[in-house]
């Protein structure tokens, strides 16, 4: 690391996240407990808990072969929380085969001791970031106090010139704790134990790239439905790059659809495709053969167990009669637990006075990259 960049570095104005920094038990118990809290949905069939814990665990182990600690410490503390103290409550349990659960019994066994040791590599990280933390708050509290002393002296040379000490953001910060920390307590920081560090956009979310073709495409085979005013829906499925989503497949389930409704079925043909080809499920998308592209009170339901499971999940809505395509999901903020709450079944009114969903800006088209359609409806 070049010593001119640590320095810039260690003098860059302190922020309210760096005071928190300087504690690296509480900030782990913090980043624990917020990834702990994982609530059953009644309305979100127990199996695909079951398949979704598969593809958590799929995309921990992503993470942990490009270096995101956090990340896949997350993904593990919201699966453990799920199938260690949540699922047995679900009104489904008893359905789930014998099987599927054995599968996630092993998949328990492994996950246990690694969230052990990933806990504390990112104590370890954390005792880090709080040594350099301290050290910045330190410098910053040096300089402060050595702006102050030259104020004093111009002002003394110059008895009739008036200067006005510049304020800080950080005067109400008290550093005499800090002062008194015994500095052997945090190990030497070494940056090469850090993440890799990804780029987050509003809500902290991912992004989600997704082939322009996927609606043409989608458009295509939906086609015979949309005449007859029948609905289609299908998966979103595709990889974890480097924090990125990529979708890279759409899925068409056996389903049945109506003029504002589409219902699948045997979707465990769904789970054994994605399992085969290790595909994570990314969102849903569907027709709406005569209305616009909206989210309807049903739809607003459908979605909520997607974005539930996956903070970033999209809902697409093709409107053909008006050649429109929406790129949906609830808002974090308010509509996400508004929905989760909701126990109203068919189509509902809800409040309208905050937005329950908005446009996923997240997701971008890509004109370049390829979709690979799989038609499960042909197999039947």
């Amino acid at each position: 690391m070049n010593k001119e960049r640590d320095k810039s570095a260690s003098t860059k104005p302190i922020s309210k996240e760096d005071v928190s920094i300087t504690d690296p038990v509480g900030r782990l118990k913090s980043f624990t407990d917020s990834h702990s809290a994982v609530e059953i949905n009644p309305d979100y069939a127990a199996i695909r808990y079951y398949r979704t814990g598969i593809e958590m665990n799929r995309m921990a182990a992503v993470y942990l072969k490009e270096g995101s600690l956090e990340s896949a410490y997350g993904l593990y503390m919201k699966f453990l929380t799920l199938f260690l103290e949540k699922i047995m409550h679900h009104p489904q349990y008893n359905m789930v085969s014998a099987a599927e659960k054995a599968k996630n019994k092993e998949m328990l066994k492994q996950i246990i001791p690694t969230a052990e040791e990933l806990k504390k590599k990112l104590l370890e990280q954390y005792k880090q970031d709080a040594a350099v933390a301290i050290e910045r708050l330190k410098q910053q509290q040096k300089q402060e106090e050595e702006e102050r002393l030259r104020a004093s002296e111009l002002k003394d040379k110059t008895p009739n010139f008036r200067s006005a000490t510049p304020s800080s953001d950080y005067d109400c910060f008290d550093p005499a704790p800090f002062s008194k920390l015994d500095d052997s307590n945090f190990p030497v920081f070494d940056r090469s134990l850090k993440p890799t560090s990804f780029p987050t956009l509003k809500f902290g979310l991912r992004q989600m790239t997704m082939p322009s073709k996927m609606m043409t495409e989608f458009l295509k085979l939906s086609h015979p439905n949309t005449i007859n005013n029948k609905e289609t829906c299908g998966i979103l499925a595709g990889s974890l790059v480097r924090n990125q989503l990529f979708v890279t497949h759409l899925l068409i389930p056996q389903q049945m659809g109506s003029s504002d409704s589409c219902v699948t079925h045997n979707e465990e043909d769904i789970f054994d495709y994605q399992d085969q080809h290790s595909l994570i499920t990314l969102g849903w998308i569907h027709t709406h053969p005569t209305q616009t592209a909206f989210l309807s009170s049903v739809d607003l339901h459908t979605h909520c167990a997607y974005q539930l499971m996956m903070a970033e999940a999209i809902a697409v809505v093709c409107a053909p009669k008006y050649e429109e395509t929406g790129f949906f999901m609830l808002t974090p903020e308010h509509g996400l637990n508004f929905i989760a709450r909701c126990r109203a079944t068919g189509f509902h009114p809800h409040p309208n006075e905050k937005s329950l969903y908005t446009h996923a800006d997240h997701c971008k088209l890509d004109a370049t990259a390829n979709v690979t359609v799989v038609d499960l409806r042909k197999t039947s």
